[in-house]
C-alpha cells in the first residue's frame, strides 16, 4: 500500500545478507535499513510492519518500524498470533522439558500455543501419554506429515493467521509446511544415526503465504530454551491448570512447593493435575531460586 507522501507499508517476510524483504502490494521489494537503525541499535524482525521508501525497481530503504502486537526472541519473530510447536513423537524424541519451555515463552508474550506432535506413523503409545500430560490446557494436534493425519485440522487452525512453526531440529516442520503448501518445497532434512537428533535444514526466519490465506513462519531448529527470567512467584501463572486455582491456597504467594494447605498439592494428589506437569513446575522453581542465590 502507497499513500500520498509515496511510502509504503508492507511486512517484513525475510531477512539475510543484509537485505530486508517485505512484501506489500502483493509485491515484494528488496530493502535496505536507514541508517539510523544501526545508531539507534533498533533490531528489525520478519513479521514487523514497516514502511519503506520506493527505489530504482523494486529496491526500497525501511524508514520506520510500526508497533509491534507480540515478539518473539526466540525464534526471532513480531506480530505472530500463535505459536505451532511441532515435535516428533520419536526420532528425535520429545523433551517434555523443552516443550514446557516453549509453553512458558509463550505465555509470556502472550501468544497462544498450538502443540503439534508430528510423527504419529512412527509411534502410538508416546502419543497417548503427551495428548493426556497437555490436552486438558492447551490445542493439541497429532499429525504424521508422511501420512497426512491431523493436516485438515492444522490448516483450519491456520487460516487467516499469522502462525509461527517452532521445534527442535528434524520434527518434521519443512515436510509439514511442504504438505501443507503445494508447490513450496523447502529443503528438508534426516535424523543423525550418532546424535539421534535432527540436522537444521532450515537457515533462516521467513514467513510463507498459504493457499486458504494466512501466513506461516518457518524457522531454523535448536534443542534448547533457557527459561525466561521472572519472579518465583510469577511462574504458576504460565502453567494454566495450576493458574486456575490462584487463590484457593492458604497462604497468599503460596509457591505450591512446601507450604502447608496449598491446593495445587491437593489437586495433583486427587489427580486433578498431571504429576509430570507439577514435577515439572517445581524443576523450574528451583531454576529460579538458583539463579536468585547467585
Amino acid at each position: 500500500m502507497i499513500n500520498s507522501s509515496g511510502i509504503v507499508e508492507g511486512i517484513v517476510v525475510k531477512a539475510y545478507g543484509g537485505f530486508y524483504y517485505v512484501l506489500a502490494g502483493g509485491k515484494e521489494w528488496e530493502c535496505s535499513l536507514r541508517g539510523r537503525f544501526r545508531h539507534e541499535k533498533q533490531q528489525v524482525l520478519v513479521g514487523d510492519r514497516v514502511e519503506l521508501i520506493p527505489r530504482h525497481g523494486r529496491a526500497g530503504v525501511v524508514e520506520k518500524v510500526l508497533p509491534r502486537s507480540t515478539v518473539l526472541v526466540r525464534p526471532p519473530v513480531a506480530n505472530v498470533d500463535q505459536a505451532v510447536m511441532v515435535f516428533a513423537l520419536r526420532e528425535p524424541d520429545p523433551n517434555p522439558g523443552l516443550v514446557d519451555r516453549f509453553l512458558i515463552a509463550a505465555s509470556v508474550n502472550q501468544i497462544e500455543p498450538i502443540l503439534c506432535f508430528n510423527k504419529s506413523d512412527l509411534d502410538d503409545d508416546t502419543q497417548f501419554e503427551f495428548t493426556a500430560r497437555y490436552g486438558q490446557s492447551f490445542r493439541v494436534l497429532v499429525t504424521s506429515a508422511k501420512t497426512g493425519e491431523g493436516l485438515d485440522q492444522l490448516r483450519q487452525e491456520l487460516q487467516g493467521r499469522v502462525s509461527v512453526f517452532a521445534g527442535p531440529s528434524g520434527v518434521g516442520k519443512s515436510t509439514m509446511l511442504n504438505a501443507l503448501i503445494p508447490g513450496l518445497k523447502l529443503k528438508t532434512g534426516t535424523i543423525s544415526v550418532k546424535t539421534k537428533r535432527g540436522k537444521h535444514t532450515t537457515r533462516h526466519v521467513e514467513l510463507i503465504s498459504l493457499p486458504e490465506g494466512g501466513l506461516v513462519v518457518d524457522t531454523p531448529g535448536f534443542s534448547s530454551l533457557d527459561l525466561p527470567d521472572m519472579k518465583q512467584v510469577d511462574l504458576a501463572s504460565h502453567f494454566p491448570e495450576i493458574a486456575e486455582l490462584h487463590g484457593e491456597c492458604y497462604f497468599t504467594g503460596c509457591l505450591h512447593d512446601q507450604e502447608p494447605n496449598c491446593a495445587v498439592k491437593k489437586a495433583v494428589e486427587s489427580g486433578a493435575i498431571q504429576q509430570s506437569r507439577y514435577l515439572q513446575y517445581l524443576e523450574f522453581l528451583n531454576d529460579l531460586k538458583e539463579r536468585r542465590r547467585y
